[in-house]
């Protein structure tokens, strides 16, 4: 029987939020893309917390946007709260975050795909990859249809082989009661891939019309709004925000969850996959700090369209008859109507140090993955690995270099290398605390690190790059004209000094010095600097950083020059390390594993010591030396 055959440059598996950035960075390059979806209503889907960014998570936005990616433009488009999280501490952390409106995030990403030139969006479940020669040539969908192509995006989120658990009920299907893609995993581990169980979970949904909001915290947006893409403006963005609300557990609660821990499918062994460490189900978390005699609930509105709001903070496996007790003993949700009961959900994914920094498939050449399918959790860090996966499948389609980020130039750098060098047995969740180098890698400057590269890959257009080039330029300009600048001993100086706390001079200084002083700034100097040119609120923001944070950031700079150097010293692939003398057994036998390479890659391997980098590093320049020697070149 004849089946339908097509060809295409580039499949995409899934179009979740790593696909719908795969697909669009493909199809923006050229490309002729089709992805594939289980259904097309839930393109972009938001199954958990409808909210994009937060601690660390607005960084990798950010950095997608600076590089040509779409979630920041899609949620500036839908948000309906939006707030900088720890504004108070360091520029560092500050982590933009906002609630979006479900439905409108993803009618308005589904829209953008279909307006897409040479992007084809395909409701089917993808069910084998086809290999041949150790290459990806195509997939085949459930009802035989054939799709042949160059490259391969695998991004099926929590989709594979899923199943959603409360109690003693388990149900066969995704996130929100979709239906599962249940033929994929054979496919994958008859080709060699290896394949972990994950699992996550959601709270419980209800109307926000039986909520007493009298007994909770109001939480208000940010006035004004900072926009998450650099190319909104800003002033397009003000408009009224849309209130969530903070609440807590209490002893009442928590004595519920322990009274039932043996009727939760997390301690009774019916889950079998590994949960998120860093965001823990309700009953973990009392189970885990039995001290702690309260735990935050934000109560969060799913959009503009419902009633409908989402407890965060609370998600749970528990019985339904335990969730609809626990949940009432919350202040302002005594009364509460559940419209949803929360789940956990388990689901299939690679292990995915079988990846290259490109997110390519060691054992099978044109096969890329991204997304919560690589063992990460989290729609940003989904979004960046899709990115990445894409301009990566596309480069090779092309005959270009890949791209690959490193942990000095961007948090999307940081992440990739911890999936493909760390043993991750937990879903892999960003945190500003893994970046090395985060005073450097911070959320307001990511377009003027990573622009540039979004422009050579040919996804930032000519003029958003030539602006970020300008504002480089300005800033540039700027920290020159403080330093060159001397503030003499006037009154007027004087004054405004004695006004603001701060020392009087007795001589002239440079301007930047008086910037540096804690109590004043380049934003309060303004007062007692007549020539100052007018730059726009970011640009002067960069020039502030700048000033204050001079001596850490040229600290963190020589850090990161001495970390390309051991980035620079490459090591061969398919290299047997049993030949290297001194090397620990547990180091040759994780270094034979994970082929890394660099030095800098091998020495984050766990199992591979410092004292095994320093043989490595012998190794190499003995090599080098031996080369040399018979005339090779370098």
């Amino acid at each position: 029987m004849p089946y339908l055959e097509e060809y295409y440059d580039i499949v995409v598996v899934g179009a979740g939020h790593a696909g719908c950035e795969a697909a669009l960075a493909c199809a923006r390059l050229g490309l002729e893309t089709i992805v594939f979806t289980i259904s097309v209503d839930s393109i972009a889907l938001m199954p958990c917390n409808p909210n994009v960014g937060g601690s660390s998570k607005g960084h990798l936005v950010r950095e997608l946007d600076a590089l040509g990616g779409e979630m920041g433009k899609n949620i500036d488009k839908t948000f309906i709260q939006s707030k900088m999280l720890n504004s108070s501490k360091g520029p560092a952390v500050h982590s933009l975050r906002a609630q979006a409106d479900k439905q409108a995030y993803s009618r308005a990403m589904r829209r953008t795909l279909e307006e897409t030139e040479h992007l084809t969006i395909r409701q089917a479940e993808v069910s084998e990859i086809i290999v041949e020669d150790q290459a990806i040539v195509g997939v085949k969908t459930f009802s035989g249809a054939v799709y042949h192509a160059k490259a391969v995006v695998l991004a099926t989120g929590t989709y594979l082989r899923a199943r959603c658990i409360f109690g003693d009920v388990s149900n066969e299907t995704g996130p929100n009661g979709l239906q599962s893609a249940k033929h994929l995993t054979e496919s994958l581990i008859a080709n060699g891939i290896e394949m972990f169980r994950f699992k996550t979970g959601t709270p419980a949904r209800v109307d926000g019309r039986t909520i007493d909001f009298s007994k909770m915290t109001e939480q208000f947006g940010d006035e004004p709004i900072v926009p998450f893409s650099f190319s909104t403006n800003p002033e397009s963005i003000q408009k009224p925000q849309v209130s969530c609300w903070l609440t807590y557990t209490n002893e009442q609660t928590h004595q519920i969850i322990r009274d039932n821990l043996d009727r939760s499918p997390l301690f009774s062994g019916a889950i079998e996959g590994t949960g998120p460490r860093y965001c823990p189900s309700i009953e973990d978390k009392v189970v885990k700090f039995p001290d702690k005699e309260r735990h935050q609930v934000f109560v969060e509105p799913e959009g503009l369209y419902t009633h409908e709001m989402y407890l965060g903070g609370m998600s749970s496996s528990l019985p339904e008859d335990v969730q609809h007790a626990m949940y009432h003993t919350v202040p302002g949700l005594e009364h509460v109507a559940i419209v949803r009961n929360a789940y956990a959900i388990e689901y299939d994914c690679i292990n995915s140090l079988q990846l290259r920094p490109s997110l390519e498939f060691k054992k099978i050449h044109g096969l890329f993955s991204g997304g919560q399918f690589n063992g990460s959790s989290g729609y940003e860090e989904a979004a960046v690995q899709g990115f990445m996966a894409g301009v990566n499948a596309a480069m090779q389609v092309l005959g270009r270099k890949p791209y690959v980020l490193d942990r000095s130039q961007a948090y999307i750098g940081v992440l990739i290398d911890d999936l493909v060098t760390k043993e991750n047995h937990e879903p892999y969740r960003m945190m500003t605390s893994r970046a090395e180098y985060r005073l450097l890698l911070r959320q307001d400057n990511a377009d003027l690190r990573l622009s540039a590269i979004g422009h050579e890959i040919g996804l930032v257009p000519d003029a958003m790059y030539e602006k970020v080039v300008k504002k480089q330029e300005a800033i540039d300009a700027e920290l020159d004209r403080v330093k060159k600048t001397v503030v003499g001993v006037t009154p007027c100086v004087q004054e405004f000094l004695r006004s603001h706390g701060s020392t009087e001079l007795k001589t002239g200084m440079p301007l930047v010095e008086l910037m540096r002083r804690p109590e004043l700034g380049y934003f309060l100097t303004a007062e007692i600097d007549p020539d100052r040119p007018q730059l726009s609120r970011d640009t002067a923001e960069q020039v502030d950083i700048n000033i204050k944070y001079e001596g850490y950031l040229k600290r963190q700079q020589a850090q990161v020059e001495h970390f390309k150097k051991l980035e620079s010293k490459k090591l061969s692939t398919n290299f047997d390390y049993s030949t290297v003398k001194s090397l620990r057994i547990e180091a040759v036998q994780k270094l034979n594993k994970y082929q890394p390479a660099s030095i800098g890659q091998a020495s984050r391997i766990s199992g591979v010591s410092p004292a095994d980098i320093s043989v490595l590093l012998i190794h190499l320049e003995q090599h080098r030396r031996g080369r040399l020697s018979t005339g090779e070149d370098e």
